[in-house]
């Protein structure tokens, strides 16, 4: 299968939607969502921290330095409420770009119609 990249505009959905399940880490974003699309979609460190940097700034998310398990100091982020009414609004926006696109893909007509030049 071919590599998949990401649509632009599409890392925040998918690091907020990852935290809706609860705290996490950077490198823990990054490996549930190569779990969870069978590693089809791998975010880059140099994609993945600079968005974690910009939601803080924009409320989206929080950050707390702990020990994870390993004993190595970690960064932590969490979902805030303005987060979450963050994920509400692009969660609808994806509901209608993914149904757009599904009706794009077995739409049954043939070739589109031609337009006029002007």
């Amino acid at each position: 299968m071919a590599d998949l990249e990401l649509v632009q505009g599409t890392l925040d959905f998918l690091v907020l939607r990852t935290l809706n399940w609860g705290p996490q880490h950077g490198f823990g974003v990054a490996k549930w969502i190569r779990r969870v699309t069978d590693d089809r979609l791998q975010i880059e460190d140099g994609a993945l921290y600079p968005a974690l940097h910009r939601m803080e700034q924009k409320g989206w998310i929080s950050s707390t330095w702990e020990i994870t398990e390993n004993r190595r100091k970690a960064k932590v982020y969490a979902l805030t409420a303005k987060g979450r009414r963050q994920l509400t609004v692009q969660t609808t926006a994806w509901d209608g770009y993914v149904e757009a696109v599904r009706q794009i893909i077995t739409a049954s007509s043939g070739r589109p119609e031609a337009t006029a030049r002007g």
